[in-house]
């Protein structure tokens, strides 16, 4: 028996400003597109009978060429790499109604006999190995203030829920709509179960959602791009044109709707080559000079200082990167402290380094310890690695770091464990909170914003750019009950994700 393998899983005009509701004035000079639009998010009507609604390709994820090794990587049958070609292939949506069709037919004949839970595992790992690096930023920001004003989220899509679903589920996006396949037995059976999502035939899906929730059409905003999702634009009270081909342009110009320019993640260039290259020549040299300079001294701690500072800030000259800094004075007191930060990337570190200065060391993965460059670094700052698929050894390795902090050097943990694929701060570990209390030293946020732009995660390209800073007033922990911390440490990754939101002024 079959049943829905996706569905609901629950030239263009002068740059203008938005007005909450409706409408449209002249923009002021110096303003951005995306500033006005979140202007017009926060200063709008609140609550789920607000619905934001979401174009999957062009709109939420660019278009961009599969890397060429990415087949062998996920696997080597000719099989996978024709699913592999069939899901990454389509990801930027189709631009007419042939494209469509030809993917949805080679989607079809493709797919038809291959188990469910491959497609399923297949998209999540093309996810995080590829497509998440073309998720536009802008777009999060607008989920995330659709999510505070406490909008009804929607993702829609022509595309079936294996490319669409770890893209919804990265962005916090509840809603999916999608084209959905059918299903016996677990297998794909190569048909369509029901009407594809295109065209009129996603605009009818959105109605069918909305009137399910109780949701006026006057109360949809829809953010889409081409001229297939026109149906769709023209469904909502609120259309907003993102990345418009021709054919919306002249409607948005027509209609005065507002009109979004999001800028794609590029492929690395040369020139992003030769500053990786540079800053890493930067990483070594500085820090090589950093300790010979404290050589005389024959303290491990002062070598230390050194050679991260002249590290860092070789790197950073050296790959073109700029670090701006709000809230300054809360990394020179109170002292020592354990700092956390939202990890992104890999130069998170680098620009730790420059931010705290000196006097701290940190904690990372035991598989560090492999890396030829970074590991014998790391071992002389002194930094406590773990393993951790071996929670109660992991545990027992933390012990010493109270140590480090009551003999007053500072400690620097990312409480989410893990690299992130998105801005998104991801659930809090506890142990840095359990090590601050022990010590009787406070907690002290570093919120990291641009790093995973200036490197992805899972490259170690670095581009040209300006990473921004905020580290926040130190937080007591003191009172704080280590059997029942759940609610405090939420209020502290609930900050990351405001100030992200709302980016704290010089």
């Amino acid at each position: 028996m079959s049943h829905r393998a996706s569905g609901i899983v629950d030239g263009a005009r002068p740059r203008r400003r938005l007005r909450p509701g409706v409408g449209i004035t002249q923009q002021p000079i110096g303003a951005t597109e995306l500033d006005d639009a979140i202007a017009a998010i926060r200063s709008g009507p609140r609550g789920p009978h607000i619905a934001a609604v979401f174009d999957f390709g062009g709109t939420v994820v660019a278009g961009f060429n599969p890397p060429p090794l990415l087949n062998r990587i996920l696997g080597r049958r000719t099989s996978s790499r024709v699913l592999t070609a069939t899901m990454l292939g389509s990801i930027r949506g189709a631009r007419s109604e042939g494209e469509y069709e030809r993917f949805l037919q080679f989607a079809m004949h493709t797919w038809a006999g291959v188990p469910e839970a491959e497609l399923e595992e297949l998209g999540t790992q093309l996810f995080q190995r590829s497509v998440y690096g073309h998720l536009y930023p802008e777009a999060w920001r607008l989920v995330r203030e659709h999510e505070a004003a406490g909008h009804t989220l929607l993702l829609v899509s022509s595309l079936t829920r294996y490319q669409v679903q770890p893209v919804a589920a990265e962005l916090g996006i509840p809603n999916v709509l999608c084209t959905t396949m059918s299903i016996a037995d677990g297998v794909l059976t190569g048909h369509v179960d029901g009407k594809p999502l295109w065209r009129n035939g996603k605009a009818e899906a959105v109605r069918r959602f909305c009137t399910g929730r109780g949701i006026e059409l006057p109360d949809v905003r829809v953010y889409a791009d081409s001229a297939a999702d026109l149906p769709l634009l023209q469904l909502a009270g609120h259309p907003v044109a993102v990345n418009p081909d021709p054919r919306v342009v002249l409607e948005a110009a027509e209609k005065d709707w507002p009109v979004l320019h999001f800028r794609p993640r590029q492929d690395p260039k040369a020139i992003d080559y030769a500053r990786t290259a540079a800053g890493f020549g930067g990483l070594l040299g500085g820090a090589l000079f950093g300790v010979a300079a404290k050589a005389h001294t024959k303290e491990r701690r002062r070598m230390a200082d050194s050679m991260m500072t002249h590290a860092a800030d070789s790197t950073l000259r050296g790959s073109g990167v700029q670090v701006r800094v709000v809230g300054a004075e809360h990394t020179r007191a109170p002292r020592p402290a354990v700092f956390i930060f939202n990890h992104q990337s890999q130069f998170d570190i680098v620009v730790l380094a420059e931010v705290l200065g000196a006097g701290f060391t940190g904690i990372a993965k035991k598989e560090v310890t492999k890396n030829p460059v970074f590991g014998p670094l790391m071992r002389f700052v002194e930094v406590t690695f773990i393993d951790r698929a071996d929670t109660k050894a992991a545990k027992a390795a933390l012990a010493p770091v109270v140590e480090t902090l009551r003999g007053g050097l500072s400690v620097v943990i990312a409480p989410e464990g893990t690299r992130s694929l998105t801005p998104r701060i991801g659930p809090f570990k506890k142990g840095a909170f359990h090590i601050a209390i022990q010590a009787g030293v406070p907690i002290i946020p570093v919120v990291i914003r641009n790093a995973g732009e200036i490197a992805w995660r899972n490259s170690a390209i670095v581009r040209k750019g300006v990473v921004d800073v905020a580290v926040l007033p130190p937080i007591d922990v003191s009172g704080w009950d280590p059997a029942d911390m759940d609610a405090d440490v939420e209020r502290v990754r609930q900050l990351f994700t405001d100030t992200l939101l709302h980016w704290p002024k010089d």
